[in-house]
């Protein structure tokens, strides 16, 4: 599985959600364990996983 692979997943997964009138964001429990692993080593921990797909803000650099 590739970046853009997993990218394509998450989004999918979105996409999925939004059409069923669910309105939250992806999650790890949605996919299999290989489906996770992967995503996570391609693109890092879950959060900016769900950044890196377009599906969730990124994070604000300076809270204070």
């Amino acid at each position: 599985m590739t970046k853009e692979d997993c990218i394509t997943l998450l989004q999918s997964k979105r996409a999925s959600l939004l059409s069923q009138g669910v309105e939250r964001y992806p999650q790890r429990s949605d996919f299999t364990n290989e489906e996770v692993v992967a995503v996570k080593a391609h693109l890092g921990p879950w959060p900016r996983a769900l950044e890196a797909a377009g599906i969730k803000p990124p994070k604000e650099k300076n809270k204070r």
